[in-house]
């Protein structure tokens, strides 16, 4: 389980990385590469990590399931995710 402060910083991320986008492509287009300096780190879309929208879990990520694999096969194993079979874990 990811910390709860974790888990917050990374939905502050999310939404600053929203916010700045249009701005952030606009500033790419023209190639103002010091006007993109001054925004703020975080609203880099690079600096978000895939979690797991369970347990938070940042490592082992499925981007497919949006899933860690250990939750991932938990589910499989107790028949939760459709059209996973069980082969020889």
């Amino acid at each position: 389980m990811a910390k709860e402060s974790m888990k917050a910083r990374e939905v502050k991320r999310k939404k600053l990385v929203e916010k700045y986008a249009a701005k952030r492509a606009k500033l790419k287009a023209e190639g103002d590469y010091i006007g993109l300096s001054k925004l703020p780190k975080n609203s880099s879309p690079t600096r978000m990590h895939n979690r797991c929208t369970l347990t938070g879990r940042p490592k082992g990520y499925m981007r497919q399931f949006g899933l860690s694999r250990i939750t991932f096969r938990e589910m499989a194993s107790a028949g939760l995710i459709p059209g996973i079979r069980k082969a020889s874990w």
